[in-house]
């Protein structure tokens, strides 16, 4: 089973390293990277050529977001499974990539997801909230909730059956992309007990109020674009329960 991870950049060869070193340091054999670069000026290309080969497939060009990036690394991805790893995070440990894989093929799934936490930027093990994945059920996208997406892993048939990410977003793309594949075309899914990746903090939907405004206005036209029924109450409803995450950590 071929597993392909994709990471998409621009400018940021502050923590790329990092990334790319969590994903050529797995246990795993049959895996293909493939990094999307927005043409980074910034040395970034310069840190991802010193990798040479071990680089699966690399393209740096300008593109139309973060999104349009996405789409172009998984129409260039082969693997029977696809995961994105943003250039902020990185894996837990080497073994990560081992252990969903077996969850595809123990469980016989489309989908697997797990925890992530969030991390300080300049303290990595410094954990400042953790990401709770376990209690998610598809009728919880309708109040804002999905699955850790960086821990979301799919087979790469399901995007070629059901689209990829929508351009049009800004911010929630991907929660989109989620409620399509797992509540209006219910693509079956196995929650892996345990934290799988490290998120630094201070990411495009992480901060600030015009971002959580955007994020939330998304949400809800993700939701009724996909026949969820929904409104800003429901969203809004899940910001006393993300505290917990802070108590958890």
């Amino acid at each position: 089973m071929k597993v392909s991870i994709v990471t998409v950049v621009w400018n940021n060869k502050k923590t790329i390293k990092n990334a790319i070193e969590s994903v050529l340091g797995q246990t795993y054999n049959n895996l293909e990277y493939i990094i999307i670069d927005g043409a980074s000026t910034d040395g970034t290309v310069e840190i991802i050529n010193s990798y040479g080969s071990k680089i699966s497939k690399f393209l740096s060009e300008p593109d139309k977001g973060l999104y349009d990036a996405m789409n172009k690394g998984l129409k260039l991805a082969t693997g029977d499974i696809v995961g994105i790893l943003n250039s902020d995070d990185f894996y837990v440990d080497d073994k990560v990539i081992e252990k969903v894989a077996k969850v595809f093929k123990d469980k016989k799934v489309d989908s697997v997801y797990a925890d992530l936490v969030y991390v300080k930027p300049d303290d990595l093990e410094n954990v400042v909230r953790y990401y709770d994945s376990s209690h998610f059920d598809p009728n919880k996208f309708a109040y804002g909730w999905m699955p850790a997406h960086p821990t979301f892993f799919v087979k790469r048939e399901i995007y070629d059956q059901y689209g990829y990410f929508k351009t049009d977003y800004k911010i929630a793309a991907d929660y989109e992309l989620l409620v399509r594949f797992l509540k209006k075309y219910k693509i079956s899914y196995y929650y892996l007990n345990e934290v799988i990746v490290k998120m630094r903090t201070g990411g495009i939907s992480t901060s600030g109020l015009k971002s959580n405004y955007i994020l939330n206005k998304e949400i809800i036209q993700a939701c009724r674009e996909n026949g969820v029924s929904t409104n800003w109450i429901k969203v809004l409803s899940k910001y006393p329960t993300k505290l917990m995450g802070l108590i958890k950590k």
